[in-house]
């Protein structure tokens, strides 16, 4: 498909280099010479200097021809300026980045009156994966499927875990609940694992579950930790704002530590249930009489990586439970995490998945479209949500009988939201979510493209 995007900040490079990948025609548009430059050399895309709201400028990158066009400026007003003139000039879809809070409880008028597809908020999707790992601290990362039937939850086995040494078939006897172990992270080596598969200490687990089962799952696996109670937020940014809001919804007991005078005001009018301290974040002076220690989750979330990382290595000295840490350079998770680092949140890779799976889905599929796409294991697994259609050839067939491809592993079938971690003599039907999951070089865009030749 020809894709143009408009803005080559942190999410418009991440877009572009993620969709080229996948085949993608893209033209990138930006102000800035120097950087369309870079993104030229790295990349296999084209580039355009200019104003991406200009009629000109899009009829010149032949906007009206294109099958998407992506805004991704850091204005919002921009963004959906140059979504107005893409539609008007014909292109088929529209996505625009929306990030300001007043704009929130208007995305339903802008879809409808301003013909955009999609509308998508960095920091909202950001907070939405935070306060989901707050409910279920014990995990690293937390995937939801089927409107919250499904989940995929990723965990770090530690040297007492029941697991360590035990092959896969043995799982649900130790586990004792409908799960299964459908990729394994062991120090950067990522398979999707069969039934003889040993784990061991140190191994990262994808593991498919319903969602009824999660304590249980946890408990019985000896990695329960409560809910997160009392949490402190370190950087007072609109991605804290959007997680305040839905954590003092669920009568947690929050601090916000801000350094900016102004920002700690708006702050205090907009979230009078929180405590909001004005002072340097990164200090640990400041921390320590904070009550730092004694937190059960301390989220970083400045705009500065560096300051987010010391804090969250600071927090795990100490020994709080949880640290979550917000990253915007993402190359060198797997080097963070052996120094500490416990869960990490990326808005741009969050959005850039969110857009992945929309482009996925519109091109045409024979087997299933895709509804939910997830990167997991440092991005080098997905995890794809797929409706079946009826008229798909590999319908009501059992699994067993199927040749599916090297690295594929279909996880969970939903029917009716009832979870089936599915054996060779299950079959999908009409109307089933199926997840799979896969190595991330498949790139999987209908669910027939699982199997080895026509199912």
């Amino acid at each position: 498909m020809k894709i143009v995007i408009v803005g080559d900040g942190k999410v418009g490079y991440t877009l572009a280099k993620t969709l080229s990948q996948e085949g993608h025609d893209i033209v990138v548009i930006d102000n800035n010479k120097r950087i369309l430059q870079e993104s030229q050399d790295a990349l296999d895309v084209a580039v355009l200097e200019g104003n991406g709201a200009s009629v000109e400028v899009q009829r010149e990158v032949n906007v009206a021809n294109s099958d998407l066009l992506i805004a991704a400026t850091n204005g919002d007003e921009t963004n959906l300026l140059c979504c107005m003139v893409a539609k008007k000039l014909g292109c088929k879809h529209t996505i625009a980045r929306v990030r300001n809070p007043e704009y929130d409880q208007q995305i339903r008028f802008m879809r409808e009156e301003l013909g955009l597809s999609m509308v998508i908020n960095p920091e909202k999707t950001a907070a939405l994966e935070i306060f989901r790992l707050l409910q279920f601290p014990s995990f690293l990362k937390r995937d939801s499927f089927a409107r919250g039937s499904a989940e995929l939850v990723e965990l770090k086995l530690k040297k007492d875990n029941p697991l360590c040494g035990k092959a896969l078939m043995q799982f649900r006897t130790v586990a004792d609940v409908n799960a299964l172990v459908c990729a394994v992270d062991r120090s950067g080596r990522i398979s999707i694992p069969k039934g003889d598969f040993v784990l061991e200490a140190g191994d990262k687990i994808s593991i498919a579950t319903d969602s009824a089962d999660l304590v249980r799952l946890i408990k019985n696996l000896g990695v329960y930790s409560p809910k997160a109670q009392h949490v402190m937020i370190v950087g007072g940014s609109r991605t804290a704002t959007y997680l305040a809001q839905r954590l003092i919804r669920s009568k947690t007991k929050l601090t916000i530590i801000e350094q900016d005078q102004k920002r700690c005001e708006d702050l205090s009018e907009a979230l009078p249930a929180a405590t909001i301290i004005h002072g340097n974040g990164t200090e640990q002076e400041l921390l320590l009489s904070e009550g730092i220690a004694s937190m059960d989750a301390v989220v970083t979330l400045t705009g500065i990586d560096e300051e987010n990382l010391i804090v969250s290595m600071f927090a795990n000295y100490l020994g709080v439970p949880k640290t979550i840490t917000k990253i915007n350079r993402t190359e060198y998770n797997s080097i963070l995490e052996s120094k500490g680092i416990d869960s990490i949140v990326s808005p741009k890779l969050l959005t850039a998945n969110e857009i992945v799976r929309y482009v996925r889905a519109m091109e045409d599929t024979m087997g299933g479209s895709i509804l939910t796409l997830y990167r997991i294991a440092e991005s080098r697994a997905e995890a794809l949500e797929f409706s079946v259609k009826g008229e798909a050839s590999f319908v009501n067939m059992p699994l067993y009988s199927l040749r599916l491809k090297p690295s594929v592993l279909v996880a969970a079938i939903i029917r009716a939201r009832k979870v089936i971690i599915p054996s060779g003599a299950d079959v999908m039907q009409k109307g089933d979510n199926v997840i799979v999951v896969t190595a991330a070089d498949h790139a999987i865009r209908d669910l027939k493209d699982i199997f080895m030749g026509e199912a």
